[in-house]
């Protein structure tokens, strides 16, 4: 993989990442007269809940939804200068022009309880190709993004005051996306977002080896949906979602970094498999949140045991799951389906 760093006119830092087959030069200048971007995101304490939550207005000026003639996510063209500056790319890194989290945050006008919202937010540009979804990336480029994945893990793992690296891809409108083009995005959290302190909570109160349990277990049963040599997808016991799966590594590892190159070409065969029964489950693609759950920073680091999350709203064709006032109000999911009818539903898929 070539990785080559060049900076957008208003200061933010964009990289390009090639196969080591295919590099371009990509000298191209932006050529867009843009303000400095300021950011006043702050962190505020819930203190009922101990959590922290990010209050960030300047993003309800962000980019919605625009027709494809003007996403700001293609290669640039004659007359049409966008994010990225050059005319092609394979994987595209950029900070994001509108942050929940930036390091160069104001800091000004903070109270108690109150903290500047430290970190740093990327978008991850799949392909340059604007209709083409991460299904449909075929196994070279999606290794290629899973190295990218890894990379960025491993960069933003090393800033100070960083506690966590949050990789992740909405994907569909329904879901809430606001640019149609294929891409994700990554988040690095100054404070361990609660799904992972929750886990490692658990983890401490079980007196066995909790992550090594669940998989054992799963493993072999009866809500498998795909499963290689190095990988296993799941249906998990008490999904949350209509349809989610998870994926996990045969070798515990805690993040990305931490994979070898036979299991990063592993994950590929299982991953494209599984978003191809999401994509053919139904008449239409089910829209979908693909979460990285990585391995905290600091304390916990050891006991981690990497793995992604994949989960759609569509509990049926043209039916989606809304969150009501059980898990809006006080977080307890009631499932609409049955974990293991989904699991043979998605084993049943056929995939031409």
């Amino acid at each position: 993989m070539i990785r080559t760093s060049r900076r957008l006119a208003d200061g933010r830092e964009i990289l390009y990442f090639d196969d080591d087959r295919h590099p371009r030069p990509h000298d191209v200048a932006d050529p867009r007269d843009l303000p400095p971007v300021s950011t006043r995101s702050q962190l505020r304490h819930d203190a009922l809940l101990d959590e922290w939550v990010v209050v960030a207005s300047h993003r309800q000026t962000r980019t919605f939804l625009p027709p494809a003639d003007q996403c700001p996510l293609c290669p640039s063209r004659p007359g049409r200068a966008t994010e990225i500056p050059d005319s092609a790319y394979q994987v595209v890194v950029f900070e994001n022009r509108f942050p929940s989290l930036a390091t160069g945050v104001e800091q000004d006008g903070l109270r108690s309880g109150q903290r500047p919202g430290f970190g740093r937010c990327e978008v991850v540009c799949f392909t340059d190709d604007h209709d083409r979804v991460f299904a449909e990336l075929g196994r070279d480029r999606a290794r290629l993004v899973v190295d990218v994945w890894a990379d960025r893990t491993a960069e933003l793992s090393a800033l100070d005051g960083i506690a966590y690296v949050y990789p992740f891809e909405n994907h569909g409108e329904e879901i809430g996306v606001t640019l149609a083009h294929p891409h994700g995005q990554i988040y690095a959290y100054p404070y361990l977002p609660p799904r992972p302190a929750r886990i490692l909570e658990a983890v401490h109160r079980h007196r066995g080896d909790l992550f090594a349990e669940v998989v054992a277990g799963e493993r072999s049963g009866p809500r498998v949906v795909a499963a290689n040599e190095h990988w296993t997808a799941f249906v998990p016991a008490a999904a949350r979602w209509p349809y989610e799966v998870q994926l996990f590594p045969t070798r515990r590892v805690p993040d990305l970094p931490a994979l070898t190159g036979a299991e990063r070409d592993a994950f590929v065969e299982v991953y494209l498999d599984v978003l191809g029964r999401f994509a053919r489950r139904f008449d239409t693609p089910m829209p979908y949140i693909a979460s990285w759950n990585q391995a905290p920073i600091g304390p916990g680091r050891d006991e981690w045991w990497l793995h992604l999350q994949v989960f759609s709203i569509r509990r049926a064709p043209g039916k989606l799951k809304y969150l009501a006032g059980s898990e809006s109000g006080m977080g307890a999911f009631i499932t609409d389906t049955n974990p293991e009818d989904v699991a043979e539903q998605l084993r049943a898929v056929v995939m031409a």
